[in-house]
């Protein structure tokens, strides 16, 4: 959530802010709130000084003057408790409109109601153009028995699947190299839970507003699925106080992650695109409050995704996320998008956001500085590969007239050493 004290310096930038993102939220009662909250504040200091100044004229003072004393600190008593409620009850309130008031976007972020407004930095490599009549990965999986949609359905209701035999080796050996990858980069291996308590969910900016895309569990366990690794991640220092030597901290976990993909009926149903679980690895970064440094941190992130596509030979575009289609947390977001050749189009493969502190303040995320003042950390994270997504571009951008796929070199050494998937059709 946003700094309150920086809402009530600049309540013009924050609803700018909202007003890019396209989010409703209401500043102007947060700010209004805070005036009371201060104003009660100031009256309860008050009357605990009066208690506390009458309690010492209480020892000091006669029988009959007791009585008095006594009957005043019962009224000041009651005075207190009713402040102190009200007190509270505005500051619940408060609570309750931050979580709705989203993270400033830099001004770096363009206009734009949705993604067909994010604006284009760069492409990498060509799109094939195929001298033979090329097939989906639908008809490619099924074709070799690798996919089985119908399975997937039977076994848990649409936009479900399973993977078989040299597609579900495929996925692993994806995974495999993403995690190598990074580690080789001095990020830490985690292996974290991907059933997470709200606490998490609140705490990265997830919850409210992303309850309808979560699977939860009954009342029992109070648990939600996560649909991706950034929340138990992000989470794993939330109450604590890093040391600055400690800082930054670069993490990488490999989870299954799930999606309800509520809102998107009739949208990309068919095939491995928009299902509801799918396995990915998550870099996330943890590191002092410094816009320049988190910058640097930000392109770096994305620098580690593209050097992933590039060693898969996979042409993508990295494009600049406009205002509408920014979460709530992010100050920025850089996508990539994948060449997948049954779209012609690029898909959505990578997201790249910082989001300065405030993940941090929600989570109580914090580090003490050079001057032994602490302060909450920035945050940053990014996708290094998400296994669907980049199974439908391996398979089609990879195929070979004969229905076969052909490994990129990079791959081969997780795949035993072939350099072809499939057999002729």
């Amino acid at each position: 959530m946003l700094d309150l004290k920086f809402l009530r310096e600049n309540p013009e930038l924050v609803k700018r802010g909202a007003r890019k993102k396209r989010v409703d939220c209401d500043v102007d009662r947060v700010v209004a709130l805070d005036v009371v909250r201060r104003e009660v504040g100031v009256q309860v200091d008050e009357l605990r000084s009066k208690q506390k100044a009458a309690g010492k004229k209480i020892g000091q003072a006669s029988p009959e003057e007791r009585e008095a004393l006594l009957a005043e600190q019962r009224v000041l008593k009651d005075e207190l408790k009713g402040l102190e409620e009200r007190q509270s009850k505005v500051q619940s309130e408060i609570d309750a409109l931050l979580l709705r008031i989203p993270q400033v976007p830099a001004d770096e972020v363009p206009e734009g109601e949705d993604d067909t407004d994010n604006v284009e930095l760069r492409k990498v490599g060509e799109p094939r153009v195929f001298d033979f009549q090329p097939r989906d990965h639908i008809e490619l999986g099924a074709s070799q028995d690798w996919l089985d949609i119908e399975a997937g359905a039977r076994l848990a209701g649409s936009r479900n699947y399973v993977l078989k035999g040299e597609l579900a080796l495929l996925e692993n050996a994806v995974l495999r190299y993403a995690l190598d990858h990074m580690v080789a980069k001095g990020f830490v291996p985690l292996s974290v839970p991907v059933l997470v308590r709200e606490g998490p969910m609140t705490g990265t900016g997830f919850f409210p507003g992303g309850e309808d895309q979560t699977y939860a569990t009954d009342e029992r366990d109070d648990l939600y699925l996560v649909g991706t690794s950034e929340v138990p991640v992000t989470s794993l220092h939330a109450d604590e106080i890093l040391a600055l030597d400690d800082l930054p901290k670069r993490y990488v976990a490999w989870t299954s992650c799930f999606r309800r993909e509520a809102g998107t009926y009739g949208k990309d149903t068919k095939g491995l695109y928009r299902v509801h679980q799918f396995q990915k690895v998550e870099q996330v970064v943890i590191d002092v409050a410094d816009d320049a440094r988190s910058i640097e941190h930000h392109h770096g992130i994305l620098s580690n995704s593209e050097e992933l596509l590039q060693a898969f030979e996979l042409p993508y575009r990295v494009v600049n996320v406009c205002g509408g289609d920014l979460g709530v947390p992010q100050v920025q977001k850089f996508d990539i998008e994948t060449w997948m050749p049954s779209r012609d189009s690029y898909g959505e493969t990578h997201s790249a956001s910082r989001f300065h502190d405030y993940q941090a303040r929600r989570l109580k995320l914090r580090y003490r500085d050079a001057e032994k003042k602490v302060r909450f950390c920035h945050t940053l994270n990014n996708t290094v590969a998400a296994s669907t997504r980049l199974l439908i571009a391996l398979m089609e951008n990879h195929q070979e007239p004969d229905g076969r796929v052909k490994l990129p070199e990079a791959l081969r050494p997780y795949m035993g050493g072939r350099e072809r998937l499939g057999r002729a059709l």
